[in-house]
C-alpha cells in the first residue's frame, strides 16, 4: 500500500506530497500554492481521490469508499 500522494490543485496547478492519513478520509484540503480549499469531486470519497497522484488507503485495499 502507498501511503504518498502527491496532490494538485486544480485551480493553481501547485503541487504537493502528502501521507495519506490510514484510519480516516480527507474531505478538505487548503492548497498551500494559492489557498483554494479543495473538496471531493462528486462520486469521489476524498482529496486523494480526487486531486492525488495515488487514491486514499481504503481504496488501494479494495472498498468502495472510505470509513
Amino acid at each position: 500500500m502507498q501511503l504518498e500522494s502527491t496532490l494538485t490543485c486544480p485551480e493553481c496547478r501547485h503541487q504537493e506530497s502528502e501521507t495519506m492519513p490510514t484510519d480516516a478520509c480527507l474531505w478538505f484540503y487548503d492548497c498551500k500554492g494559492c489557498g483554494a480549499q479543495l473538496r471531493p469531486k462528486p462520486g469521489d470519497c476524498c482529496v486523494f481521490c480526487s486531486y492525488g497522484s495515488v487514491p486514499c488507503p481504503p481504496i488501494q485495499a479494495g472498498r468502495s469508499t472510505c470509513a
